[in-house]
């Protein structure tokens, strides 16, 4: 159970390779034609194996690692184990991702899961729709009247491409995934089960029930997005629905109708965005984030996991809490709640001393 069963064996890189690759220093010495074929944590590699070192929590591991090559700073370089060979970089865990990227270029973007070439026979594409050139359609794919699909796509099995949907070159499009009322740019990933396009949640309440309000503006995806396994998207009802070049969203993630994402922004599992919220570029939001609607978040925010915000966050800084504020504050109110506990929790001499 230790190989690699879902992508193909590398033929790997030599110490001088990843050296040239990542800008790392070979020390004197080390052996420069060792050969890694895989990459591996420093308890589980192997002698074939590349690892990372840049955190002192692993000084145990690093001590007893069997890993072939180690990409190290240079504060752990002389505490290498003598069976390691090392290169030395301010940035390890940068430059192991870059040798990964080399070493797997297959995981970077999702295939066919068909492992076919062209449009499978038992997918049904509209005779309207139009294909570029190198187009893969997995089978039982539906592409609907008048959409437009750029060459170098993948469209996973089950994926429905509704009527009029625009897509471009080098796309990748997972199981199960569907996408309406969408124009969505170059070199963009969406993974299995993605709904994009959908009505937003409008309706005025009223007697004898709510009303829908129709929602009849678009979602524009720019280019170089990544959106993850079972996330939504929806359409806008009085303006498009955007996310900006570059951003990177997670599995489980939901925007509503006529949010507006910038670029270049990481939106981690489980967030919320409500409707009509403007996002700045190079934003980070943390793991079941909740954001109100309405509201202007600024360029480079970043909010932490677990964080609600009821408010707009104007100034560029690093926020958490509920309701959400700056770092700063967050921690010192925690602290002074973990004061205020712990003196009332003081045991009581008039109950006989139990809490």
């Amino acid at each position: 159970m230790t190989k690699h069963l879902f992508f193909q064996h590398p033929n790997g890189l030599t110490a001088q390779e990843i050296a040239a690759l990542t800008g790392a220093v070979v020390p004197a010495g080390a052996p420069g034609e060792r050969r890694i074929t895989g990459i591996a944590p420093l308890d589980r590699a192997g002698p074939f194996d590349l690892s990372f070192m840049q955190n002192v929590k692993y000084e145990a591991q690093f001590a007893s690692t069997l890993a072939g090559i180690c990409l190290v700073t240079k504060r752990f370089a002389a505490a290498a184990p003598a069976n390691v060979a090392i290169l030395v970089t301010p940035a390890p865990y940068r430059a192991f991702v870059a040798v990964a990227q080399k070493l797997y270029p297959a995981a970077l973007r999702p295939s066919s899961l068909f492992e076919a070439g062209g449009v499978s026979a038992s997918a049904l594409v509209h005779p309207s729709a139009r294909l570029e050139s190198g187009v893969v359609i997995d089978p039982a794919a539906v592409i609907g009247p008048r959409a437009e699909i750029g060459a170098g796509t993948v469209i996973g099995p089950t994926a429905v491409i509704g009527p009029d949907v625009r897509i471009g070159r080098n796309w990748a499009i997972g199981a199960g995934t569907t996408i309406t009322h969408a124009l969505i740019g170059d070199r963009v990933i969406i993974h299995a089960g993605a709904q994009i396009g959908q009505d937003g949640f409008g309706f005025i309440p009223a007697a004898p029930k709510p009303e829908k309000v129709p929602q009849v503006y678009r979602v524009i995806i720019q280019d170089d997005v990544e959106i993850g396994a079972n996330s939504t998207i929806d359409r806008g009802a009085i303006r498009d629905t955007v996310i900006g070049e570059g951003t990177k969203i997670d599995n489980l993630v939901q925007i509503a109708h006529n949010v507006q994402i910038g670029r270049n922004c990481l939106i981690a599992g489980q967030t919320g965005i409500s409707g009509s919220t403007i996002v700045g570029d190079h934003v980070m939001m943390g793991g079941q984030v909740g954001v109100s609607d309405n509201l202007v978040i600024a360029d480079g925010v970043m909010i932490a996991a677990s964080s609600r915000v009821g408010y707009s966050l104007l100034k560029t800084a690093r926020y958490g809490g509920t309701p959400a504020m700056p770092v700063r504050q967050w921690f010192r109110e925690i602290a002074a709640l973990r004061r205020l506990a712990r003196r009332g929790c003081a045991p009581d001499e008039t109950d006989g001393g139990e809490v």
